[in-house]
């Protein structure tokens, strides 16, 4: 990015963190620590549950986004998908709550995550967990924060003793492996799943195939400005607003890793998902 563009997308940052914050406070009227949400919720083709904090929130990020930026594309997980969005450079990908099946049952793990795509890449990304007083944020060419505090990955030499988060079907492999990489317990939302990784919290995290552009791409470009690498199968970076929304199985891991860690996963893999 030109300083002139890095410097018109960080001004913007405050301004999505504001809407963001703004959106959780919405989700929070319907969220009960430890207990079901008083939200109504209804499931989608598939069993995945929708309540009706993900509606609300959806309508209003998208009054929101549109006055922030009028010229940007809209793409949400709660909003039917169209080809029009293909055609527009700038694009803002939302997931109005990303842990929906664990806001539902009152675990506080659960993000607003929003993203402005420009020309294929993230440049702006915020995830705020609300329930757990934290937003994470970042701008390209700007860095990336907790709380606005700045957010560097810690830098890890070894896969040795690594904290990781993968699939269960991986684990008995993953388990065996020469690195004695430590698996973790799972964090409900992929969003902070993959920023946490930032925070220091874990080192490394597997997926299935299948998640969606909306669940990955704030999140993408805070693990990028933070040092950390997400990949599907190589050290290239994801592109978005593609035809196809569909992901096939990621990898994430600080830089100084991302070789040996796909190394790993494909080694442990038992159908060539990495590959």
């Amino acid at each position: 990015m030109h300083t002139s563009e890095t410097e018109r997308t960080a001004e913007l940052l405050p301004r999505l963190e504001a809407a963001a914050r703004q959106a959780g406070e919405i989700a929070l009227a319907y969220f009960r620590p430890g207990e079901r949400t008083s939200a109504a919720v209804s499931y989608k083709n598939g069993g995945s549950p929708v309540t009706e904090a993900d509606l609300a929130v959806d309508r209003f990020l998208n009054e929101e986004m549109r006055r922030l930026a009028p010229q940007a594309g809209w793409l949400s997980e709660e909003t039917a998908d169209t080809d029009a969005r293909l055609s527009q450079r700038s694009l803002f990908v939302v997931d109005p709550i990303d842990g929906t099946s664990a806001f539902t049952r009152g675990d506080a793990r659960w993000a607003v995550s929003i993203a402005l795509v420009e020309a294929g890449r993230p440049t702006l990304g915020v995830v705020h967990a609300p329930a757990l007083g934290e937003t994470f944020s970042a701008a390209a060419g700007v860095g990336a924060f907790l709380n606005g505090a700045p957010l560097v990955a810690p830098i890890r030499t070894s896969l040795a003793g690594a904290k990781m988060i993968a699939p269960r079907p991986l684990h008995a492999q993953l388990e065996a492996a020469p690195q004695k990489v430590v698996l973790v317990p799972r964090v409900p939302s992929l969003a902070l799943r993959l920023v946490d990784i930032a925070a220091g919290r874990h080192d490394l995290v597997f997926t299935t195939p299948n998640s969606r552009d909306w669940d990955i791409a704030a999140a993408d470009v805070i693990l990028s400005e933070s040092g950390v690498t997400l990949t599907e199968s190589g050290r290239a970076p994801l592109i978005y607003n593609r035809p196809s929304l569909a992901r096939g199985a990621l990898i994430a891991a600080a830089t100084s890793l991302i070789d040996d860690a796909i190394a790993l996963a494909r080694a442990s893999s038992q159908e060539p998902i990495y590959s």
